[in-house]
């Protein structure tokens, strides 16, 4: 049991130090800097928060002196019991339009902040490794997103317009009920809302728990959705729907459960804030009832003093709900600032320039890299590959080809040596420069979905349409093009699904042709294409390469037979290197490759 309380008070100071986190995160959204016309619409937003709360105040009295009018328990008033009326419904009038008036005023300010939240988390991810977009699970990140970015108005409107405006009210009709009755009142009031907000905000933080695990539940129902409709293929190739609608429905299962729980905690909740209001609301109104047969009060007094505490019972009604949300929404934005804080793992230098590609020499220097430091990828690689030359990696599954695509690219940092263009290390110059001066066809081209025209100008935006047909034509996609219905406004469907391999293949050609960059990066671009298919698109990549740096890097033999130079990997080291003449006749690990593919390829 010590344990227990030791390890609940150690995640409740956790809890709280992440909320207060958060707070601090978004303030500056609430304040933006340099935006003077957002600070305007604060500060004239907390105007009419604090008109609005006058006003509801005010309100009761004119209630009041109205029913002492028509009581006859008052002299004539001024107004008469006709014009108190009036008033009191111009009152509450006022209070609900300047309450909506600041909400207009205010909402700017909330829709600007989730948009620069929103954003710079959109960026953030994008400057994340390939590391961790390789072990995360997009559902599941898509709905910390969706949740954390959408908390951010609702915390800046709440914690602004809510909880201190509540106080604010609450505050108010106390020291009016002191001075227009007594000290009885008042304490009558104070333990009745003490008691409220005492009981709200213990069930609150537990149902937060309940809520927590739903939301679990959820991203992990969302996220095996998505994973299975992204795999639609693979489900039908294996008769598994059924298998699919069951790993679904278990989590499914998880959060029916955790919502029912959140269900009965939220009755219990509601029962017991609206008891404790009717104990507070009978208390006062008792008193109030023998205070007019004493002869000490009116019945105007009895009727103001219900409107207060019925006047205090909507904003405290309302606390749970808010207090919830914003734990809620706490918690949401935790993980998503979590996710912000998550450190990129390759930046720019400090003093990073633009990279200068004059000959478009790529060499790499004794380089070493490990995924995990207990298992080395590459041990000592050293090559260089000149403009107009094309140098091909191959080598068995596992020896490290991709992993020098992918340390090219800067993906991830080498762990030692240097990777150089044009004599400048890659690590010094800026991702941005080197990402525009390679262009890389992989293996699986993924299209977005949208139309061919959009897919294709992805390598060049500011392109017009007649360079566009132009690289379509290069690929040899142009005539397959024009044959469709709507041209080059197909739309090609997710991740391009609804075109073929080969086809998909050739629009990634196109839009690298059209990005025009001086280094060309081949990770095995054909090697998932038949071999009528491949044969034409080798065609087109060998023509692409004309007049560029090329590193390919091949499974198929066959596919870089005409390379200037080859190396062969094996264990992250180079065990050979040559043109294709000079590996066959020496007779080593390459001969016997290419040997073995013939064979295959003669048998089939």
């Amino acid at each position: 049991m010590r344990r227990s309380q030791i390890t609940d008070a150690y995640f409740a100071k956790a809890a709280r130090e992440s909320a207060w986190r958060t707070i601090r995160r978004v303030a500056p959204y609430l304040w933006p800097a340099g935006q003077t016309e957002l600070k305007i619409r604060v500060v004239l937003a907390l105007g009419m928060l604090l008109m609005a709360k006058v006003v509801s105040v005010i309100t009761p009295f004119f209630y009041k002196a109205a029913v002492d009018a028509l009581s006859g328990d008052v002299p004539d008033i001024a107004l008469g019991a006709l014009g108190l009326t009036v008033a009191y419904g111009g009152a509450r009038v006022m209070s609900v339009g300047f309450a909506q008036l600041r909400d207009v005023i205010f909402a700017k300010v909330g829709q600007r902040a989730l948009r620069r939240l929103a954003l710079e988390t959109f960026r953030h991810i994008h400057q994340l490794s390939l590391r961790y977009h390789i072990t995360r699970k997009t559902g599941g990140l898509s709905r910390i997103i969706e949740r954390g970015v959408k908390g951010v108005e609702f915390l800046l409107r709440f914690l602004l317009f809510s909880m201190g405006p509540l106080v604010l009210e609450l505050s108010l009709v106390a020291a009016v009920l002191a001075w227009v009755f007594d000290w009885r009142y008042l304490a009558v009031v104070t333990a009745t809302i003490a008691l409220y907000v005492v009981f709200t905000f213990k069930v609150t933080e537990w149902r937060v728990k309940i809520r927590k695990e739903m939301n679990d539940q959820d991203t992990d129902a969302n996220q095996k959705a998505i994973d299975s409709l992204l795999n639609f293929e693979t489900v039908k190739y294996f008769s598994a729907e059924e298998r699919e609608a069951a790993r679904y429905d278990a989590a499914m299962a998880g959060y029916e459960r955790a919502a029912l729980k959140t269900t009965y905690s939220l009755a219990f909740l509601n029962f017991g804030q609206s008891f404790l209001i009717t104990l507070g609301l009978v208390g006062v109104m008792l008193m109030a009832a023998i205070g007019v047969e004493a002869g000490r009060l009116t019945v105007g007094d009895f009727v103001m003093v219900n409107a207060y505490m019925i006047q205090i019972t909507m904003p405290l009604n309302f606390l749970g709900t808010v207090y919830r949300e914003i734990r809620q929404a706490l918690v949401d934005m935790g993980e998503m600032f979590d996710l912000l804080d998550q450190p990129a793992e390759v930046t720019d230098a400090p003093d990073a320039r633009p990279l200068v590609v004059t000959d478009g020499v790529v060499s790499f220097e004794d380089v070493s890299f490990a995924y995990d430091s207990a298992r080395p990828i590459l041990r000592g690689v050293s090559f260089a590959v000149d403009k107009g030359h094309t140098l091909a990696i191959v080598g068995p599954s596992g020896s490290g080809k991709s992993t020098i695509g992918r340390l090219l690219f800067r993906f991830y940092d080498v762990t030692g040596g240097a990777i150089r263009i044009d004599g400048q290390d890659i690590r010094e110059v800026t991702q941005e420069s080197l990402h525009r001066a390679i262009g890389v066809v992989p293996q699986d081209t993924v299209l977005f979905n949208d139309t061919i025209y959009y897919n294709i100008a992805y390598g060049r935006p500011d392109a017009s349409p007649e360079e566009v047909e132009a690289a379509a034509r290069a690929a040899k996609i142009h005539d397959f093009i024009m044959g469709l219905p709507e041209g080059y406004q197909t739309q090609v469907g997710e991740r391009g699904l609804k075109l073929s391999g080969g086809e998909k293949q050739r629009v990634g050609i196109a839009r690298t042709l059209l990005k025009d960059p001086p280094i060309l990066l081949l990770d095995e671009a054909t090697s998932a294409l038949d071999t009528e298919t491949e044969r034409g698109i080798q065609a087109e990549l060998r023509a692409m390469g004309q007049g560029r740096t090329v590193i390919a890097i091949a499974h198929r033999l066959s596919t870089i037979a005409d390379a200037d130079e080859i190396v062969v990997l094996e264990g992250g080291r180079i065990v050979e290197r040559g043109s294709h003449e000079k590996l066959l006749a020496l007779g080593g690990r390459y001969a016997t490759l290419w040997a073995r593919q013939q064979a295959d390829a003669e048998a089939a």
